[in-house]
């Protein structure tokens, strides 16, 4: 997950997303948006369970029909409301996209985070922090893969308290892999092949660039086998044996 900018990616969604059609003005300007911003300041429960509501039932239709294909539409009849009674709760399609990876991104750094501060030799801990962020590719497609196309120094102003939030969380899961690399290389499990800033990239570049190919749902081949194997395909190269 790149600080600023990631390479233009695929999500493999397939077809063009549907266009939604006008609604009722929103955005945040509008009366319906000063309306959901006195809500959330108001912070009451019936509107956050409400709201709860709305944002796991996208996470289930971005699931089955892929984000791409979703439309504020699908999710509101996934709901049993009107589209345009949506725009009480969230801004946008992408609004829900963001609240929907944000607790999955900031659980693989804690996952990444615990990794780092085992007991473990770092190849070890490199072999585990793989398999389990493809895994984590893997249960939570294709939202991780949507997240990975953002240009998170280049959204609109909207989002952009949530786009510096992410940033710190990437920054942090960048270093994570960067201590376990410089601890390898210290202890001499790992080979200081090159700069262990530029082993680190390289380890989350392979592991990322699955986007551009792998479906849970049709790979012959599943998560943990990935993950393995790329973990192997890297310490063949980098571990002191």
């Amino acid at each position: 997950m790149s600080d600023d900018r990631t390479p233009p990616l695929s999500s493999g969604a397939g077809d063009p997303p549907p266009a939604d059609p006008p609604a009722a003005a929103d955005p945040d300007d509008s009366g319906i948006g000063r309306r959901r911003a006195a809500a959330r300041g108001r912070k009451k429960g019936g509107y956050s369970l409400r709201r709860t509501e709305i944002i796991n039932a996208a996470a289930q239709v971005f699931k089955t029909r892929g984000y791409q294909r979703t439309s504020l539409a699908d999710i509101a009849e996934a709901v049993g409301t009107e589209r345009a009674s949506l725009y009480y709760y969230v801004s946008s399609k992408e609004e829900l996209l963001d609240e929907v990876v944000t607790d999955v991104v900031k659980a693989n750094l804690v996952i990444a985070e615990g990794i780092r501060d085992s007991d473990q030799p770092a190849p070890a801990k490199l072999r585990e922090l793989i398999t389990s962020l493809m895994v984590s590719y893997a249960e939570n497609y294709p939202f991780l893969y949507v997240y990975l196309q953002e240009n998170l120094a280049h959204v609109a102003e909207a989002r952009r308290e949530w786009a510096e939030e992410m940033r710190k969380v990437n920054r942090r899961w960048e270093e994570a892999v960067t201590a376990i690399v410089i601890q390898g290389v210290e202890e001499g499990t790992l080979r200081p092949v090159t700069d262990p800033r530029v082993m680190a990239y390289g380890l989350i570049g392979m592991v990322s660039w699955t986007n551009r190919w792998f479906n849970p749902e049709r790979s012959a081949v599943d998560a943990v086998t990935i993950g393995e194997s790329y973990a192997s395909m890297l310490l063949d190269g980098v571990e002191v044996r």
